[in-house]
Order: C-alpha cells, then structure tokens, then sequence
C-alpha cells in the first residue's frame, strides 16, 4: 500500500471521529435530564435495597439523618450515603452520643432504622443514597 493511501485513510478516518463526536455532542446537548428530589418519609427501591430518609437534624456537633433499609443480608448500612451541604458532596461520619442507633447491616426480610452521622452543616442539604449505578435524593421542601 503507498503513503498517499495510508495517508487518505487516516484523514477519513479523522474526519468520521470529529463527526461522530460532533453527533454525540448533539445529542447529549438536547437531552433533558430531570433530578427528582423525593420528600422525607418516601421510600425508593434500588437495586434490592428499600430505603428511605425519615428525619435530618443539624446540629454543632453533626448532621444526623435517620433512614430506613431492607433488602440485602449484611450488607454495610453506612455504604452508599452521600450528604450534598455548602456546595459539597460529604460521606458518612460517626454518629455523636446520643443521637440514635448508627447503622450497621442491613436484612433481608427486617426493616432497620437507624441513623447515619455526617460532619456538621449550615443551610439546606440533600441527602443521596447510591447503589448499583442508580441514586435517590431526599430533601426538605
């Protein structure tokens, strides 16, 4: 094969890359995305796991959020919380003394409530439950 006909393929092969990612780029531009923020209180089946947010509480020493879990036997209870507060995304901390019973493991057929800490907040905050490649949100309306 001469240079000239490796040369035109590689720039037709180019060219077919910048318009599909052009296309793509479309395409994801048009697309509306809708972020349902749930009330306290609803539950939301994700993967296996039913969860819900039933209080949150700020305080100067944490931001304590109260849930409710079944689904899965043993799995880690904390795993998958993510509070959204003061423009960032916070994991799981410990839970202060005396703020309820902190989420352990989770049963299969026993609905857990208990409560997961996060580091103190100020404002309004967003409480994210995350599995197997799908998310919830709870917020206070």
């Amino acid at each position: 094969m001469s240079t000239r006909k490796l040369i035109l393929s590689a720039i037709l092969c180019g060219l077919a890359i910048v318009l599909a990612g052009g296309f793509k780029l479309i395409q994801v531009a048009n697309e509306d995305v809708t972020v349902e923020l749930l009330s306290l209180g609803t539950s939301q089946t994700l993967s296996e796991m039913t969860v819900a947010v039933e209080k949150m509480e700020q305080t100067t020493l944490a931001t304590v959020v109260t849930v409710t879990m079944t689904g899965v036997d043993g799995s880690n209870a904390t795993e998958g919380w993510r509070l959204l507060a003061d423009g960032k995304v916070l994991g799981p901390s410990t839970v202060p003394e005396g703020a309820g019973v902190p989420c352990d493991t989770t049963t299969a057929d026993v609905v857990v409530r208990c409560v997961v800490g996060f580091a103190p907040t100020k404002g309004s905050v967003t409480v994210a439950y995350l599995r197997a490649g799908e998310q919830s949100q709870w917020a206070t309306k």
